[in-house]
């Protein structure tokens, strides 16, 4: 697989990366730890060069099981961890007191198994401490040798800008896809002057643009989607219609709609790595195939139209979390 940069940084990492939150946390029963093991180092063994995770997945578990899983090649991966939750719980609120930020990174490096972390995300934007604070912060564990260097999440422009200046911000961490195009107006332009990369989580809408979704489908209790107001069952039906586009260009090209919905990502910006989680080894090789993808010039065109003509129905997070997001 070939490498991106992310923006100026000089933050070399594959041009896919695997997020690694769904092993341990969020869409139903944690992977069974052998199996998680497997896929984390069979997607280093495809190409995959970087691994993102945070303390509150789990909490705690995700760091643990990637600090395992990392570590007979730790020299050769990029990890990224995140900061910003009280007690790493995000039901509890948001914590981004300078202490606080000590205290993750300090107990983050012990459950990575590493002397330093790669990339360290604030997780939320706290509004009750300065980002000037927490780049500060985080300028000094970078000074300090224990962190190399610095990541925002879900920041709105002005604290991007402003968080930029105490201490460069290697990569904005935030949801980006096909059925999620708001960082377009305001958020990929000022990365693009500033020479910031974006990691887009949740690349594949949550599931939902695999088109192994409909409005039909169960998920288990502990999935977080049963919350998610997209994924309420009359959202799910109307919005079959940004799938089907996806399936008749796979067609197209022989691939998959998940492929499809990735190589558009990555298309758009050189600086742009998509960082698609999967529990399973098949998908993990999918979503790997997708970086050998071009879309030509008229793909591109087709998708732009119809998306034009397409109205996502959904709030992307429940009331609770959508107060956590910057705008």
């Amino acid at each position: 697989m070939k490498n991106r940069e992310l923006g100026k940084s000089g933050l070399e990492v594959s041009a896919l990366g695997l997020g690694c939150m769904g092993l341990s946390f969020g869409y139903g029963p944690a992977t069974e730890k052998s199996l998680a093991l497997k896929l984390i180092r069979d997607a280093y063994d495809k190409g995959v060069t970087f691994f993102d995770t945070a303390e509150a997945y789990g909490p705690f578990e995700n760091e643990k099981l990637l600090g395992e899983a990392l570590k007979p090649f730790r020299k050769e991966v990029i990890i990224a961890t995140k900061f910003g939750f009280k007690e790493a719980v995000p039901g509890k609120g948001l914590d981004s007191r300078p202490e606080r930020i000590r205290e993750v990174a300090e107990a983050s490096l012990k459950r990575l198994n590493t002397d330093v972390i790669d990339l360290f995300y604030q997780h939320r934007v706290d509004p009750n401490v300065p980002i000037e604070e927490v780049a500060g912060t985080v300028k000094d564990l970078i000074a300090e040798g224990k962190v190399k260097h610095f990541g925002l999440s879900e920041a709105g422009a002005n604290t991007i800008r402003k968080a930029h200046a105490v201490q460069p911000v290697a990569a904005l961490q935030s949801e980006y896809s096909l059925w999620w195009r708001e960082p377009e107006q305001e958020i990929i332009p000022i990365l693009n002057e500033l020479g910031i990369g974006l990691v887009p989580f949740s690349p594949l809408g949550k599931g939902f643009l695999t088109g192994k979704i409909d409005d039909k489908t169960k998920f288990s209790e502990n999935d977080f989607r049963n919350s998610v107001p997209r994924f309420k069952e009359e959202n799910r039906k109307a919005n079959q219609a940004l799938v089907e586009l996806l399936g008749k260009i796979a067609k197209e090209k022989e691939a998959t709609s998940a492929q499809i919905a990735l190589a558009w990502l990555l298309e758009q910006k050189p600086w742009i790595v998509p960082i698609p989680g999967t529990t399973k080894l098949h998908r993990l090789k999918e979503n790997i195939g997708s970086e050998a993808i071009k879309l030509e010039t008229a793909h591109l065109e087709k998708i732009e139209n119809a998306l034009n003509t397409i109205d996502i129905q959904g709030a992307r997070y429940p009331e609770q979390m959508q107060k956590m997001i910057e705008n």
